[in-house]
């Protein structure tokens, strides 16, 4: 394979800049995809990402165009998997760094622009939807001008919707992209991704920097120094499409048939089994930013449940797990997010994919509890958080945040960040006249649905980027959520103490309207430091128990009433009974938090 005619690149944008379907125009364009076949987000082929119309899974495509072959990884959008997008980083040397011009530079752009950046990559810029009548070309480029160093006539239009510039812009990829270099005469290989398969085990994703890999080769890991053998080479078209042997500079994967886990890992380097040449960096392990514990509905779903985790464990290095036991739960496992969205999706992987019915506790960060003898202790999850007279003192982790707004929307986003006890450390202003506002927040306020707040009071012209800058004091408590005079671990949260009764009532009356009714009166508590701060009461369902009857004395009727009635009476001095919380019942919450 001639060097000179490779190019590798991706595209970078924030959610929702148009990356999807420009990517669709650029297979078409090339006719990697035969128009019987195209569809729209056809990298994106996982059910939940064409839902949801993001990318939550990177995915590699092979092009040929003009003499040249062009591989392109499409990339995620959304913050959370800024991890899967810096490790795509680091197998091209390319990057288009897509903008929409309806909306200008986005704080997550900003953010994988440094990373792009730091690694040398040619950034080639772009406008997308410039075809909609909202779009601002001009006082967009300006911006990206301003903001590259560049001159604006460097900034290509295009449009992912009509096609406009997709022949331009890949003219532009041959042109200024680099070609792919080699260092060594043997074969060598990055792993930046892999998936699981039943029956050809794990297929790594690979960019071969030196050499040439075959099928049969024995090859061996830099790191985990397993041995195995290639039983199939190939490359993404974007289906994978074997082929003999994959060279230096390409994009493509092999199939190992190692079917145990713990074996594999992303940046790990494939070599020669003889082969003496070091390992190639790789990348840095990806750190937890929340953990939740989910629970099988019934224990006789662990092992599925174990199963399942450590499938998806395959396809996403950045999920962890390790198992847990609870005394009201039973045993599951303590998993660890790199936010809300990831947390999302995977549950409902393992719902969808898996046929499993969960119960996921509330999110939390990870809290350093110091105890009175001076021993320090790392809690996880919000049901083994100590009572307030049990401990010294406790620290969280916090958040360095870089939100992009318009002027005219700083006063609501002001009043958002003081409502999350956020400091606004300091302000800028931008090319383009919005302010961006540096602050600290507490992780454990982000979770309080800050994001989705956040798009509401700046009327979706706001956007966030962030990063974890160390611990600090926290001044917060444990809640717990009691149904039925019953304490519901899947529903206990650690919260800040200014704030302990808001949230109890809040947490009571959202329960009291999504938990369904049951045969009794229903008794829903918010409890912290021994008291009880909150309470409600859910009606009784209504079961008819004279639907059988037919005809007779009046007197049989009030006899099955009046016993119904002592039923529900005896359940309610209990205060107790079989309540079933639907899984539905934990996404509403979490969603409507």
């Amino acid at each position: 394979m001639n060097l000179e005619k490779i190019r590798n690149f991706a595209i970078i944008a924030h959610i929702d800049h148009g990356k999807s379907t420009l990517s669709d125009r650029m297979l078409e364009v090339t006719g990697t995809v035969e128009p019987r076949h195209m569809q729209d987000q056809v990298l994106d082929s996982m059910e939940l990402e064409r839902e949801r119309g993001i990318t939550i899974k990177m995915q590699p495509v092979r092009m040929e165009y003009n003499g040249h072959i062009l591989n392109l990884i499409d990339t995620p959008g959304h913050i959370d998997f800024a991890y899967e997008v810096s490790r795509a980083l680091s197998a091209i040397e390319g990057a288009i760094l897509l903008v929409d011009a309806t909306q200008g530079i986005e704080a997550q752009t900003m953010s994988t622009l440094a990373v792009a950046r730091e690694l040398g990559l040619k950034i080639i810029p772009v406008l997308s939807k410039v075809d909609s009548p909202l779009a601002r070309v001009e006082e967009v480029a300006m911006e990206v001008a301003l903001t590259l160093n560049i001159d604006e006539e460097e900034i290509l239009l295009a449009s992912g919707k009509t096609g406009e510039g997709v022949r331009e812009l890949l003219d532009k990829v041959i042109e200024q992209v680099p070609a792919p270099t080699t260092e060594v005469n043997e074969s060598r290989a990055l792993i930046f991704d892999f998936k699981y398969s039943d029956h050809k085990g794990i297929v790594l994703f690979v960019r071969v920097t030196d050499g040439e890999i075959s099928t049969t080769d024995s090859l061996k890991f830099g790191v985990s120094k397993e041995s195995f053998k290639a039983n199939e080479v190939g490359i993404f078209t974007p289906k994978e499409t074997p082929k003999k042997a994959i060279g230096a500079g390409e994009i493509g994967y092999i199939v190992t048939g190692i079917k145990k886990p713990g074996v594999v890992a992303v940046g790990d380097t494939v070599l020669s089994a003889r082969s003496s040449t070091e390992a190639l960096g790789g990348y840095s392990e990806p750190s937890p930013v929340i953990w939740a514990s989910v629970y099988p509905e019934s224990q006789d779903d662990l092992a599925k449940l174990r199963q399942a985790l450590e499938r998806l464990r395959l396809m996403d290095s950045s999920l962890s797990y390790e198992e847990e036991a609870s005394g009201t739960l039973g045993r599951g496992f303590r998993c660890g997010f790199l936010g809300m969205l990831h947390m999302e999706i995977i549950t409902e992987r393992l719902r969808r994919e898996f046929s499993l019915e969960l119960i996921v506790t509330m999110p939390t960060t990870v809290y350093e509890i110091t105890q009175k003898n001076g021993k320090i202790d790392e809690v996880y999850s919000p049901i083994r958080f100590p009572d307030d007279n049990q401990y010294e003192s406790v620290r969280e982790p916090w958040a360095s945040l870089s939100i992009l707004v318009p002027s005219d929307r700083i006063s609501g986003v002001m009043q958002l960040l003081h409502e999350h006890e956020a400091e606004v450390v300091d302000t800028n202003t931008m090319p383009d006249g919005r302010t961006e506002l540096i602050a600290h927040m507490a992780l454990r306020e982000m979770m309080r649905n800050f994001f989705d707040k956040l798009k509401n009071v700046s009327s979706g012209f706001a956007s966030l980027s962030y990063k974890q800058i160390g611990m600090r004091e926290a001044n917060v408590t444990r809640l717990d959520i009691l149904i039925a005079e019953e304490v519901s671990p899947a529903f206990t949260r650690i919260v800040s103490r200014n704030r302990i009764r808001e949230e109890g009532d809040k947490m009571v009356e959202k329960l009291e309207k999504v938990l369904p009714k049951q045969q009794f009166v229903l008794k829903i508590q918010a409890k912290a430091g021994g008291s009880i701060i909150a309470s409600r009461k859910k009606s009784a369902m209504r079961k008819d128990v004279t639907a059988k009857l037919y005809g007779g004395d009046v007197s049989r009727k009030n006899k099955l009433l009046d016993k119904q009635k002592k039923g529900k009476k005896a359940a309610l001095a209990r205060g107790t009974g079989s309540v079933h919380i639907p899984h539905d019942t934990f996404i509403k919450v979490l969603r409507n938090d």
